[in-house]
């Protein structure tokens, strides 16, 4: 079966470049003029949304709140694709649970490059048994923890004190990479590489956007991601 990715665009000449060039990538590809019209589509059935922001009635950023408030489709990642190309759209974009952010025009290489990323992490963290061996059940894998901070890598879901913080997937990708690689200062090129992949363009903007949401989301932890300025960020345990 093949990933199914749905396109939502209210610029038809957009989501008929889209649809032919993933299509040729080898994805089933649909699309919907508007917030509203996606609505009737079978949400939970896709593995990626790519979404304009400026629509009427629902927009992007309005669409996407929907998506992550349902619990069928909160862990679909999401790549924006808008002409809005300041710093506050992209910092709103990552904020609401976006995985990437992408500016029109775009370079169609490009976004195929960072379509392939974003499903690479997605699938990464979901498993899906064999059909010949659905019975069996999976080895364990250990969490990786920190004093009351842990990840539990089966679930793909972080706990502080016990209770689950709601992580995006990259944010979860980040905090994995730190909390298995402590006391080292890392190049933004050595996280990107890491967390992002190497055939994807980002930028410095969204590594420190993301990093400055996951410090939020671990507090007292927070701290322990240390910011090396000119050299990039770490993990430091602390007595």
């Amino acid at each position: 079966m093949r990933i199914k990715i749905l396109v939502v665009d209210d610029e038809e000449s957009i989501c008929d470049i889209l649809k032919y060039n993933l299509e040729l990538d080898g994805y089933d590809v649909d699309y919907a003029l508007s917030g509203e019209e996606a609505l009737g589509f079978d949400l939970p059935s896709y593995s990626l949304f790519i979404l304009d922001i400026m629509m009427d009635k629902i927009s992007g950023f309005d669409f996407a709140k929907r998506l992550k408030n349902n619990v069928n489709t909160e862990n679909i990642p999401i790549i924006f694709c808008s002409a809005l190309d300041g710093e506050d759209d992209t910092v709103m974009g990552l904020n609401l649970g976006g995985d990437d952010y992408i500016t029109k025009p775009f370079v169609i290489n490009e976004v195929l490059a960072r379509v392939r990323a974003v499903l690479r992490r997605f699938h990464s963290t979901h498993q899906y048994p064999h059909p010949t061996v659905a019975h069996k059940q999976p080895a364990r894998t250990a969490d990786i923890s920190y004093k009351t901070l842990r990840l539990d890598n089966d679930e793909k879901i972080g706990y502080l004190d016990n209770e689950p913080i709601k992580l995006t997937k990259t944010e979860y990708d980040i905090l994995l990479f730190f909390l298995t690689h402590r006391n080292r200062v890392y190049s933004r090129e050595e996280i990107i590489r890491e967390v992002w992949g190497d055939d994807v363009v980002v930028s410095n903007r969204t590594i420190d956007t993301n990093i400055t949401r996951l410090r939020g989301k671990i507090q007292p932890y927070g701290k322990n991601i240390n910011t090396r300025i000119g050299f990039g960020y770490g993990f430091k345990e602390t007595d």
